[in-house]
């Protein structure tokens, strides 16, 4: 049949809109035949609840695409020639964890970094690796396009534990750095571009450009000046001026956990005291959000998404499918196999790094070495990553427990496994490889 189909996992999201939004808007270079959104049963009401808005904005729109609702993924996937992941192991609830049990113990509590993106992550890897079994037996090739958080360390675990070639990982940041850029310099973001390398959610912008001139010092001096440039999600502290003018780099607004730890430490304090941890806020964001889309005249993607932390990120993923399906050539920050773009960084690891985008998938652009202010944290996070997703995939309680201490948002060995026994016990229900062997 004439037409491409698309499974997104996680149907259910309050992403979804912009997910069908950007599908729309690309539907003359992108001709969807059917979308096939897929959720748990635990997830059933929210995935109605989109399924219904997003055949309004279909039909809105005036485009053919069909939408599939079901809570059975091996029905979705046969004949998929791109498949989404958008899952949360665990949901809101879990995230809550993540973030409230380490700040017991004076440690960062975040959901991608530090403790709580440890245990995103071994929630998150096994759940995605039987879905690439699903992929490798019902749609072998398909393309596997994961944005599920932390999308590295998945894309990681992909990577070395799957038979899936087939696969990108995808973020936000990038996005929104460049968004970032082109509003404090009042350009259209169009006209900037930025090299990217490094690791997700640990990227750094090589230089900067507008209509293909550097303007990378001007950025940094603005960035030093005290221009702001963040998401709804990391709180805006500003940067010490001295310690811009010496990185010569652009960092991304998740350095701030790492350059400004122990300020970011007070700041999620404070807030937890004040009005929960991110969680519990984005629980009544999503809760107001599905209360607009629930409005039978609601078909279209409601401006209050973007107060979510993750606006941009389906725009994103709609912007690498149509640069594949189309093989356009142009430049994307994704994650993908490394093959040797970063000299520093392992051959057969993944980055995140700017690169080609062609019908055969994203081809790195190399970078050489990182700069040497920045190449060490970034072989650090590499570390942990990849013992990360080793303690995901084989439930070893001393790889997780070094995972925790290797992680530099940890003080110390004590701590860490003071933090790994609770939040064990605490994601116990999610974490079955864990407890089936004996330590």
């Amino acid at each position: 049949m004439e037409g491409l189909k698309i499974v997104t996992i996680g149907g259910g999201s309050s992403y979804t809109p912009e997910l069908i939004e950007g599908f729309i808007n690309r539907y003359d270079e992108l001709p969807i035949r059917e979308l096939w959104l897929v959720d748990i049963p635990e997830g059933k009401e929210k995935l109605e609840t989109i399924g219904a808005l997003a055949k309004r904005m279909v039909e809105k729109a005036g485009v053919p695409i069909d939408i599939h609702l079901t809570l059975d993924r091996k029905e979705a996937l046969p004949g998929a020639d791109f498949v989404t992941t958008q899952i949360r192991v665990g949901q809101l609830a879990a995230r809550a964890k993540d973030e409230a049990i380490p700040l017991k113990y004076g440690v960062i509590g975040q959901e991608t970094n530090g403790p709580g993106g440890l245990f995103k992550g071994l929630r998150t890897i096994p759940v995605i690796l039987d879905i690439c079994q699903d992929i490798e037996q019902l749609c072998p090739d398909a393309w596997l396009i994961n944005f599920s958080n932390p999308a590295g360390m998945v894309t990681e675990a992909v990577l070395r534990y799957s038979n899936i070639t087939r696969t990108v990982g995808l973020c936000n940041v990038p996005i929104g750095m460049r968004m970032g850029v082109a509003e404090m310099l009042d350009v259209d973001p169009s006209r900037v571009q930025i090299d990217f390398a490094g690791l997700n959610h640990m990227v750094y912008g090589l230089e900067v450009y507008v209509d293909g001139k550097i303007v990378t010092k001007k950025v940094l001096e603005m960035l030093s000046n005290g221009a702001g440039m963040t998401m709804k999600n990391i709180v805006d502290l500003g940067w010490e001026p001295d310690f811009i003018k010496g990185l010569e780099v652009l960092p991304c607004p998740y350095h701030r956990y790492y350059y400004q730890t122990s300020k970011m430490l007070e700041e999620e304090q404070k807030d937890d005291a004040e009005k929960g941890t991110r969680a519990q806020v984005v629980q009544q964001l999503e809760k107001d959000l599905f209360q607009l889309y629930r409005d039978p005249n609601l078909a279209i993607k409601p401006p209050q998404l973007e107060e979510r932390g993750g606006a941009y990120y389906s725009d994103a993923a709609c912007s690498l499918i149509n640069s594949i399906y189309n093989d356009k050539h142009d430049i994307q920050p994704v994650n993908t196999r490394n093959n040797g773009a970063i000299a520093s960084i392992p051959n057969d690891s993944a980055v995140e790094i700017s690169c080609v985008i062609t019908q055969e998938g994203p081809k790195p652009i190399s970078v050489g070495d990182l700069p040497v202010p920045v190449r060490g944290l970034v072989q650090q996070i590499k570390s942990f990553e990849r013992v990360s997703a080793e303690a995901a995939v084989t439930g070893d309680y001393h790889k997780a427990l070094l995972a925790m201490t290797i992680n530099p948002l940890v003080p110390s060995d004590t701590i860490a496994k003071k933090l790994l026994g609770e939040m064990l016990e605490a994601h116990q229900d999610y974490l079955p490889q864990f407890f089936t062997h004996a330590r």
